[in-house]
């Protein structure tokens, strides 16, 4: 069986390396986009570019946006008592397909796991407890993953956050176990918000 040219096993390695894209899938995009039209591809390569350099983080919820503070941040109309604490900027755009959350949201930027290295210090708390003596917050719902650390994560900041006349609640658990929260349909996490509960 004849090698592929450099350009292209360069092209399959790339590609491979990008989330949910296995070795056959690369393979697959890479003889595509090689015959495919000139133009296409430009216009693949510059929506990749400008996406990139314009694309950054809210500084004050931490979501992907290209303005700051992004466009729920600065919405009047959504609940600024409510705030959805959420591990990664993709897993507000989730909880947004489901159409049952109108608050506003903080991402954490990870969970603690002391095996990977990731301690309190290295995710956004800080920005939450600064937010919540300069917002009207009346109650966060910790809408982490339920495997252990997301469980002991939220666990942690159920007892960090605790203070008076603030509800800490946690969605329903009916996200399934050892999963994140891009692989729960609307439904699902529909069902989840509206069955959140208190953590004591």
């Amino acid at each position: 069986m004849p090698s592929l040219p450099d350009a292209i096993a360069g092209l399959i390695s790339a590609l491979n390396q990008l989330p949910g894209i296995g070795p056959r899938s690369a393979e697959r995009i890479a003889l595509h986009l090689v015959q495919a039209e000139s133009d296409l591809v430009k216009q693949l390569a510059e929506s990749i570019l400008r996406a990139r350099e314009r694309i950054r983080f809210c500084e004050l919820c931490g979501a992907l946006t290209e303005k700051s503070p992004c466009d729920i941040c600065s919405d009047p109309r959504r609940e600024a008592s409510l705030v959805c604490l959420i591990e990664r900027a993709v897993d507000l755009i989730s909880i947004e397909k489901s159409g049952a959350f109108r608050g506003k949201y903080h991402v954490l930027g990870g969970k603690i796991s002391p095996i990977n290295g990731v301690e309190p210090e290295d995710l956004r708390i800080s920005q939450l407890e600064k937010r919540l003596l300069q917002e009207p917050i009346q109650e966060i719902v910790i809408a982490l993953g339920t495997d252990v650390e997301g469980d002991a994560t939220s666990f942690y900041l159920a007892k960090r956050l605790a203070r008076e006349n603030l509800k800490i609640t946690r969605i329903a658990h009916g996200l399934p176990a050892g999963t994140g929260l891009e692989f729960a349909d609307e439904v699902t996490l529909s069902r989840a918000l509206e069955g959140r509960t208190e953590m004591k």
